[in-house]
């Protein structure tokens, strides 16, 4: 057999050497990365019916594989899925039922595969991907489970059961305590023996869930008890079950792409870096790692393969790893016994679909490939970067978004530049599922080609309806830190002063605005609640409007600070046809006398676009011709998105002092309410309680993530108007203030 060094720089095949001693009984199995190694000759069976047992991108993305297989694809749905584009995919398409956490229920998964005498299962990933019970009901019934053997799931799904075997397979792992002992000061000990800061994880985790980092002793109490409440409620009975391992400063995420067939043999398919993340989940994932030598690659590769062969793993899986930025030296974290999301990276950089080599493993075929032919693939390919495009506020703390899809414009698709979506315009993210509306990823000759082919594709997209992180993702891009691969996963935290810096606004988006708005004015009238027209005052009949713009923000320094947004004023004249004066009056600006001026200037509309609350406009400005898509909030159509250059500015239309006057209206800040639906998890204050601006006032818990709802304002809680483990629509008052005009707070100016 040969041996585990190579004779090159090229990864050789991983056997035992023969001059050492028997390995133990988890290497019982020959080691190959040939396909045309064999230890047994087994039947292949093409699949020719399979059930999704999943939803989203991933149904999308795994039905499109298995059609062009010739594979009869059955997907699933609950209620709220019904009219979801992975529920209209296929032909085939069954109803899981009301409950959200039908794609949870394995029983009747089952049933419905069987009652329709559906071959095979696709779980995707979440869900019941990392289920062994659920595999062996599938093997059980006589359905194929697309995915590894359960035993292989249940021991690397168990934490502390996968690093003694990983420590036996000479894997190297993170100190730490992995017992069963799970009394706090029992695991209170193990911090203090292995030294702060500790990592507290549940055995159970994945996805950054029941994770918390504790740097200190006295605050070791208080992080076990968030970390076992949301581990339990991610993962059920089993999930408060804790690890503590030492934490690793500068950690980087690297993880390795692995595939293994019912013969012995595993391949590695290229690393992936995954460092910047928020909340411990990922958001962009790369391949290869930037900054690694080749020494250290290969033994990542070289160590994946052993990790999954220790197991006896079948199928795709990705082993992850912990790779020490101070001293080099990498650690096993997990292995994911299923698809990863960020797969399509491996997939473009080594030229393969993953989900045709999961339905030919499953069958009964070999790897199609080689760990030479991989390689060089991989040399002859360049890199490949994911960006996924959330539903969420980056500048609230990444809080998570829900909502309707009024305005989608996505980027074009070419052999460089892939998309995998589970939505469209008009389709509505819900807050029952992960708010993931799709993955960009792209590949270039080299990274930094990539990182400038992800920007341009970036600068493309146009989202309106729900928050997003795609203008946080540009920002990544611009990032020096980050084009130079110095990368780690506290990298958003390090670097939050350039990636949350506010952008300033040009004069030409506030114009671009006012012009595009005029030009909606022919079409429709912009009304108030009650049908008075907004926007624009007396000077209309001569053939000027005015307009009043504040730029929205959702940093924490509007929410800290008593700064007083900016309002921009702009007057449009209509010279002739097509021909405009625009001025614009910062109130900002010390030079407000003299407010910016653009004269005789074109502005024409755009390609003609269906929807009332759009419109396009190209503006021919002294120095540059602009293109604008403007949308305007259907349900509140002072809400203003403007794209122009690339990026997007959102502007709310001020009503006239007017008709705030004649409505009564004044900014009311008396109360808190839900951003979106979530659950109570605790209030942080009592009645009565004087409170600073910023201070936490309830913790919620929604898309399955916790979010401090923090204070508007300096006052006193008049009122908490719910209790723990409440169910809470969006727009539910949660906090009451007293009326600081009928009751004072004590010590206010």
């Amino acid at each position: 057999m040969r041996s585990l060094k190579r004779n090159s720089h090229r990864l050789r095949a991983i056997r035992p050497p023969t001059s050492l001693p028997a390995p133990p009984r988890i290497f019982s199995a020959p080691i190959s990365t040939h396909p045309s190694a064999s230890n047994d000759v087994t039947s292949i069976t093409p699949i020719k019916s399979l059930l999704i047992a999943n939803r989203g991108e991933i149904a999308l993305r795994i039905a499109r594989t298995a059609s062009s297989m010739g594979i009869r694809t059955t997907t699933l749905y609950t209620d709220i899925d019904a009219s979801s584009q992975h529920a209209k995919c296929t032909p085939n398409s069954l109803a899981l039922g009301p409950n959200t956490k039908g794609y949870l229920n394995g029983p009747q998964i089952i049933e419905l595969a069987k009652k329709h005498g559906i071959e095979a299962l696709h779980p995707g990933y979440g869900f019941l991907s990392e289920n062994p019970t659920f595999a062996q009901a599938c093997e059980d019934a006589g359905i194929v489970f697309v995915g590894p053997p359960p035993k292989a799931m249940l021991d690397m799904g168990d934490k502390a059961r996968s690093k003694i075997i990983m420590n036996a397979a000479g894997v190297p792992c993170v100190p730490g305590y992995h017992g069963p002992e799970q009394s706090v000061e029992e695991l209170r000990g193990h911090a203090r023996e292995i030294g702060y800061p500790v990592l507290l994880k549940s055995v159970k985790g994945g996805g950054g869930k029941g994770m918390r980092i504790v740097l200190r002793d006295e605050e070791f109490e208080a992080q076990i008890a968030s970390a076992r409440q949301e581990a339990r409620a991610s993962f059920g009975d089993g999930g408060e079950v804790m690890l503590v391992e030492k934490y690793v400063v500068r950690p980087r995420h690297v993880e390795v792409q692995v595939f293994a067939d019912r013969y012995g043999n595993c391949v590695a398919l290229g690393e992936r870096d995954c460092s910047v993340q928020r909340r411990h989940q990922k958001i962009l994932e790369e391949s290869p790692a930037p900054v690694l030598d080749d020494a250290t690659r290969h033994d990542l590769w070289d160590k994946a393969r052993k990790a999954a062969l220790a197991v006896d793993y079948v199928g795709a899986g990705t082993v992850e790893f912990i790779l020490d930025k101070d001293t080099g030296k990498f650690y096993f974290m997990e292995m994911n016994t299923r698809l990863q999301v960020e797969h399509p990276v491996s997939e473009m950089v080594t030229g393969t679909d993953l989900v045709e080599w999961q339905f030919r493993v499953a069958a009964g075929e070999r790897l199609p490939l080689t760990q030479d032919e991989i390689e060089a693939r991989i040399h002859e390919r360049g890199a490949a970067i994911e960006a996924r495009i959330y539903a969420e506020n980056p500048d609230k703390g990444f809080f998570p978004d829900s909502g309707k899809l009024v305005h989608l414009i996505t980027p074009k698709v070419s052999e460089d530049i892939r998309i995998d979506a589970g939505f469209v315009e008009g389709d509505t993210v819900s807050e029952a599922y992960d708010g993931m509306i799709a993955k960009l990823i792209v590949r270039g000759r080299d990274r930094e080609t990539a990182i400038r082919k992800l920007e341009l594709a970036l600068q493309e997209y146009e989202v309106v309806g729900l928050s997003t992180n795609i203008e946080f993702l540009k920002r990544l891009c611009r990032s020096q830190a980050f084009v130079e691969g110095d990368v780690e996963t506290g990298f958003i935290e390090k670097w939050k002063d350039e990636l949350f810096e506010r952008k300033h606004v040009s004069d030409e988006v506030f114009a671009q605005t006012a012009l595009g708005l005029l030009t909606s004015q022919t079409k429709k009238t912009i009304s108030g609640p009650h049908g008075e027209t907004l926007g624009f005052g007396e000077a209309a009949a001569q053939g000027s409007r005015k307009f009043a713009f504040q730029v929205k923000r959702d940093d924490a320094a509007a929410e800290t600070t008593d700064e007083a947004p900016e309002v921009v004023q702009v007057e449009v004249t209509q010279r002739g046809h097509s021909l405009y004066n625009v001025s614009v009056s910062r109130s900002t600006d010390a030079s407000t006398a003299s407010p910016v001026v653009y004269e005789n200037i074109i502005s024409e509309p755009g390609s003609a676009v269906a929807a009332s609350h759009k419109s396009q406009l190209t503006t021919f400005f002294p120095r540059a011709r602009v293109e604008t898509t403007l949308v305007q909030d259907p349900g509140a159509p002072e809400k203003l998105s403007v794209f122009q250059l690339g990026e997007k500015t959102e502007l709310t239309l001020v009503q006239p002092g007017w008709f705030e006057k004649a409505l009564g209206l004044k900014e009311a800040a008396a109360s808190v309410v839900a951003p979106m639906p979530c659950k109570i998890l605790r209030n942080e204050v009592s009645e009565g309680q004087e409170v600073e601006k910023g201070a936490p006032l309830v913790v919620i818990e929604s898309m399955k993530m916790e979010t401090v709802i923090r204070s508007p304002q300096k006052g006193i809680v008049k009122k908490l108007a719910h209790k723990e483990g409440d169910i809470c629509k969006a727009g539910t008052v949660l906090v009451l203030f007293e009326d600081p005009d009928a009751t004072p707070a004590a010590g206010s100016e």
